[in-house]
Formats: C-alpha cells, sequence, structure tokens
C-alpha cells in the first residue's frame, strides 16, 4: 500500500506540471472553493441563530424575515461561487487534457513502426481518448472538491467545537466506523479501476481488429467465434464495472445510515437536556437546529471525499499507462541534425544487415551503389527482403550493421523532416483517410493549390475518372478510401507522389493488386513519375520492370544478381528461373 501511494504521489506531481500553465485558473478555483468552504458552515449557525433569537425568544418576524432574507442572498452567492468554481476547475482541466493529449500524439508520431507491429491499435487508441479523458476528472472533479470538502470539514468541526462541545462529540460518535469504511471502500475501488482500465483496453482493442478485419470474419465464417469471444471480453468489461457498482451500493447507504444516527444521538441527548424546561427558556434549541445542518455537512464531504478520492486515483491509475507511453523512448526515431542535403548523388548501401528482432536477419551484408535519376528494381520471392530495403531508406526501421549513405552524408545524419520530403512511397495498400480526394493529395498542405492537383492528375492521367465522381475533387473517399477501386486508389497515391516532386520515389509492389486497365494507366503514370528521378521499383510482375536500368534479385536477404533485364536472363540464373516460372503461368 504503501509503494502504491508513493507512486500515485510521483504520478500526481507530473500531472501538476500539465496543470503549470494555467495556474491562474486554478487559483481562481482555489478561492472560490475557500470562500464556498466557509461561507457555506457560517449558514447553519446563522439559521441556529435566527430561529433561536427572532423565532423561539422575541418572536419579531420583521427581524425573522430579514435574516431569512440574509441566509436566502448567502445561498445564492454560494451558488455563484459554485458555478465559478466548477467553471474555472472544467477550463483548466480540458486545457490540460489537450496539452497531454497533443502532446501524446506528437510523441506517438514519432515511433518506429517495430512498436506499431507489436501495439494494438485500439489500445493506443484508449490511451490516447478515455485514459486522457479520465485525467480531465483529476483536475475538475478530484483535487479541487478534495481540497474544498477537506476545508469544510474543518470549518465545521470548529463551528460545532466552539459552539458546543458536548453536542459536538455526540454528533462525531459514529465517525471513527464511516473512517473504516471509507478505508475499505477506497481500497476495493482502487482495485476496480484497475481492473477496469485493462478490461477497456482489451476490449477496445478487440473491437478494432474485429472491425478491421471483418471481411476475413465473415470469409471464414468466424462469426459466432468471434462473438463468443467479444463476450468473453465484454463480459470481463462488466465485472469490472460491477465490482465498483458493489463499493458504492454498499458504503454510500452505510454512510447514510451514520449520518442519521448521529442526528438521532443529537435529538435523544438535547431531548434528555431540555426536560422539563420551556423552548424560550432554552439555549439549547437554535443549538440543535444547527447542528442538524452541520452534521449533514460534516457527513456529505466526508462521503465526498471518497467518492472523489476514488476519481482522483482512477485519474492517475490512467495517466500512469499514458505516461508509461510518454517515458517509451526504445522506439523513438532519432533525428539528424543536417537539414540541407544534395540528394542528387549515389545512394549507397555498404554491408548493411537488419534484422527485425534480435539476430533472426532479414537483409544479409547488402552492398548496393543507385546512382541518381537511375531506376532500381528489386525482384525476389516473399520474404526475400525487398520491402525492407524500402523501409530502411525512409527510416520507419533503423538497420542494425552498416551503413547507408547519400553522397558522403550517412543516412542518419539528415534530419527526419528533410529525408521524409524528399523521399516519396507508393504503396500495394494505399492508405486514405476519410477525406475528400483534394486534402488526400496534399494530405493537408495548404502550399499545394488546386491548380497544381489538377495538374498532377492530368500528368498521371488520373484526371478523368476523379472528374466524373460526384462533386469530383471533393468527393468524399470514405474510410480507408472503400468506395474507390483498388486500382481507382493506386493511381491517387501516384498523384500524391507527383504534388510532392521528391528527389527519390519508391514503387512498392504498386501494380501487383490492380486489373489489366488500371495496370495499364498505372504503367504510364510510372512512366512519367520516374522520369528524371532517382527511382526504386518493387514489383512481383517482371513485365513492369524490363525497362529498369538495373534489376537487383534478392534471395533470403541477400544480393544474388545484378544486371539489366537482357544481363540477368543471359546469366541463366535465379532471375531467369523466375522470369520463366511467371510467364509460362501467362
Amino acid at each position: 500500500m504503501a509503494k502504491q501511494s508513493k507512486i500515485d504521489f510521483r504520478i500526481f506531481k507530473r500531472l501538476l506540471k500539465f496543470a503549470k500553465p494555467y495556474s491562474g485558473l486554478l487559483i481562481l478555483a482555489l478561492i472560490c472553493t475557500i470562500l464556498l468552504s466557509i461561507i457555506g458552515p457560517l449558514r447553519p449557525m446563522i439559521i441556529g441563530n435566527t430561529v433561536e433569537q427572532y423565532l423561539v425568544k422575541t418572536q419579531n418576524a420583521s427581524l425573522f424575515l430579514k435574516w431569512i432574507l440574509i441566509v436566502a442572498g448567502m445561498l445564492l452567492f454560494e451558488g455563484l461561487l459554485q458555478f465559478l468554481t466548477t467553471f474555472f476547475s472544467n477550463f483548466m482541466a480540458q486545457s490540460v487534457i489537450r496539452d497531454i493529449r497533443v502532446t501524446v500524439f506528437n510523441h506517438l508520431s514519432t515511433f518506429r513502426m517495430q512498436f506499431f507491429d507489436r501495439s494494438p491499435v485500439g489500445g493506443l487508441v484508449t490511451r490516447v481518448v478515455s485514459d486522457i479523458e479520465a485525467i480531465s476528472e483529476v483536475f475538475s472533479s478530484g483535487l479541487i472538491d478534495i481540497l474544498g470538502d477537506l476545508l469544510m470539514l474543518i470549518v465545521v468541526l470548529t463551528l460545532m467545537f466552539l459552539s458546543n462541545w458536548q453536542l459536538s462529540l455526540m454528533a462525531l460518535i459514529p465517525i471513527p466506523i464511516l473512517i473504516l469504511a471509507t478505508r475499505i471502500f477506497a481500497k476495493a475501488m482502487r482495485k476496480s479501476f484497475q481492473q477496469e482500465g485493462t478490461a477497456v483496453h482489451r476490449l477496445n482493442s478487440f473491437v478494432q481488429e474485429r472491425l478491421t478485419g471483418m471481411n476475413i470474419v465473415q470469409i471464414f465464417g468466424r462469426e459466432k467465434k468471434e462473438y463468443q469471444s467479444f463476450q468473453e471480453a465484454n463480459k470481463t468489461h462488466r465485472q469490472a464495472h460491477v465490482n465498483a457498482v458493489w463499493a458504492f451500493s454498499i458504503f454510500f447507504p452505510v454512510v447514510e445510515f451514520l449520518s442519521s444516527l448521529s442526528i438521532a444521538l443529537l435529538i435523544v441527548w438535547a431531548a434528555f437536556s431540555m426536560t422539563g424546561k420551556r423552548i424560550d427558556d432554552n439555549q439549547l434549541f437554535g443549538t440543535v437546529f444547527s447542528f442538524t445542518l452541520w452534521i449533514q455537512m460534516l457527513f456529505r464531504p466526508i462521503r465526498m471525499l471518497a467518492d472523489k478520492f476514488n476519481i482522483l486515483q482512477r485519474g492517475i491509475v490512467r495517466a500512469d499507462k499514458v505516461f508509461e507511453l510518454l517515458d517509451t523512448q526504445d522506439h523513438v526515431q532519432e533525428s539528424g541534425t543536417i537539414e540541407i542535403c544534395d540528394f542528387e548523388q549515389p545512394l549507397k548501401f555498404e554491408h548493411v544487415s537488419f534484422a527485425y528482432k534480435e539476430e533472426d536477419w532479414v537483409l544479409k551484408d547488402i552492398n548496393l551503389i543507385i546512382q541518381p535519376k537511375e531506376t532500381i528494381a528489386f525482384v525476389g520471392a516473399t520474404g526475400a527482403g525487398k520491402t525492407s530495403i524500402v523501409n530502411l531508406l525512409s527510416r520507419f526501421y533503423e538497420y542494425q550493421k552498416g551503413t547507408i549513405h547519400i553522397g558522403e552524408v550517412e543516412l542518419r545524419e539528415i534530419h527526419m523532416d528533410t529525408l521524409r520530403k524528399n523521399i516519396a512511397i507508393v504503396l500495394q495498400d494505399v492508405f486514405l483517410f476519410s477525406d475528400t480526394i483534394h486534402n488526400n493529395i496534399t494530405l493537408g498542405n495548404e502550399e499545394i493549390t488546386r491548380e497544381e492537383v489538377i495538374a498532377a492528375a492530368k500528368a498521371v492521367g488520373a484526371d478523368s475518372f476523379i472528374e466524373k465522381l460526384p462533386n469530383g475533387y471533393d468527393y468524399q473517399v470514405g474510410e480507408r478510401g472503400g468506395v474507390l477501386s483498388v486500382g481507382q486508389r493506386q493511381l491517387l497515391a501516384f498523384i500524391r507522389a507527383y504534388v510532392y516532386n521528391p528527389h527519390i520515389l519508391i514503387l512498392d509492389e504498386a501494380t501487383s493488386s490492380v486489373d489489366n486497365e488500371s495496370e495499364l494507366l498505372i504503367q504510364q503514370a510510372t512512366e512519367r513519375l520516374t522520369k528524371g528521378r532517382t527511382s526504386i521499383v518493387i514489383a512481383h510482375r517482371l513485365s513492369t520492370i524490363q525497362a529498369a536500368n538495373k534489376i537487383i534479385v534478392l534471395d533470403k536477404g541477400e544480393i544474388q544478381e545484378i544486371g539489366s533485364h537482357e544481363e540477368l536472363l543471359r546469366k541463366d540464373g535465379l532471375y531467369k528461373k523466375l522470369h520463366s516460372m511467371q510467364f509460362s503461368k501467362q
């Protein structure tokens, strides 16, 4: 338990650092909370004195009405303070989680691909959305309310003992039981919040993966099996919440019972004290009236403290997961310092070896020179390492041995923005955002005009199909471009590469999944796009790369052959074997 508290305090301090820029809002919320915590407990004392002085003793209706109006004014002022406290604390909370969310997303965008290979997307969405949203309650409903409730407890107890210490002791008899119940409740809630966080993470990951892969689920008739698996995940999620509800359903009735017990003890003791005395001669009547209201104020903060503490604890548990993500540095891509680089230089691979996992080498001792404006093609069986070379060049992954140079500059020394702006990749599986065709081409770059997009589309040969769509370049393509054909999505990727005008172009299996008509358009687009720039083409269809300056044949991560199409056919080696196998099938 001590260890847990220490960890929570460390996380809490980190959260406060994010709140530092909004300390003004925090101070305003605290001022309103302090005023509310003082004025609230004063009200029962004024009501008790008013009842005793102007209703029981003097029965002065005009003065009684005057003090009632004063109390009503206090209630209105308390309402205003409550509004301001809520507004300032929530405004601060939303500002803090906005900053945390931006920080987390920006940090995620620097990770290498290995991290995303191993991390479920649904889990990451939980971290960026649900977990950070829970953190907001630390500031909007946790921290300020806890401070306010603690201050109110102090003020109420002080006024009670100043008014009548005997009645105060009588009213506090149930408090030790309440404190014990609160500790048990807090412990149960902490455990349930940890279970809830894990359950939400698993459920989000499950749903995201199944929705993304729904075609596989349906093709292989896995609907019933996945339904059963979802039921199990949902059952775990439900049970985590039920555990919290169970604790609440026991704790709050206990608090209400103890509150009623305290009032009952107070009334019984007062009844015995006032036996045989006239009400208007008894100094205790107004005090009992005040104490009845104070007891409600006393037990409510204690009850709310337990509730707010668990809101605070839940936020800290979720914050721990978020900070764990922020503290992840192993997968962060180190950015170089060189921001200006001449990409019209030879691209050199020298003894490059790469493995996704430890010593399981995917590429082995690659030595290769690609001249400027040269078109190079990589061929080989699946798993030969073709795409891995592309991933290293774009620095999606980092090679473990050897070096890659552009001219005399090592690839890792080039600033990431500079490198990525000068390399464009057209992948086999084109990713499109749920946005317009124009925005998917420009990727939100306002420097690229509509005229430039149209010119690029015409150059690639895709303008005709875009103009036929409703709204043309403002057509919404749907999630992942699902309303477009594979060939159309591929052509949009070519336009995207064209408008960014890269020095190095990479085409990764760009025609492997399209029909013959689309392949012809893509072939023409490829010719236009590769002209005058260094191009690296990866293709299964050998017919698409016969015009390449050099063809590199890979096998099991090693370069087996290098040469032009005609030279490799004359060698009667692996390339000729692949060529014969492919064209004999056709």
